[in-house]
């Protein structure tokens, strides 16, 4: 029999002892993107209808291929982090909620090397 009071079990980080590291990192990047969103939608808005070289030009300036390649990833580590909490509320069966996290977190990991490698390819004339 455990003689602990209520307050000494709702002290810890939870069962899986981790829940405060993953609240803090979606926190950070929620806060990191918010600059980076508006760059983007700035972005976005001010390259509407220039030409391709334009557009080519504005990307092989290093700022802007640095920021852009910061927002693709850390947009997509927020979204991986979003659908771990929720395929762990959501879904009951915990061999399903294990290959849904393995199936994001590949995916994710996946459009992060496609996204940069294809910003670099571009930065660099391929």
């Amino acid at each position: 029999m455990k003689y602990r009071n209520p307050l000494a079990i709702a002290r810890g980080l939870g069962s899986a002892k981790d829940g405060l590291g993953h609240w803090w990192m979606q926190r950070l990047t929620s806060i990191a993107l918010v600059p980076l969103v508006f760059w983007f939608v700035v972005s976005i808005i001010a390259l509407a209808g220039q030409d391709r070289a334009h557009v080519l030009a504005w990307m092989n300036s290093p700022f802007h291929g640095v920021v852009l390649s910061l927002f693709l990833v850390t947009a997509l580590y927020h979204a991986n982090l979003g659908l771990q909490a929720v395929f762990e509320d959501y879904i009951q069966a915990r061999w399903l909620q294990l290959v849904s996290r393995i199936a994001a977190g590949f995916a994710a990991v996946f459009l992060g090397f496609a996204g940069v490698f294809a910003l670099l390819k571009l930065a660099f004339g391929g």
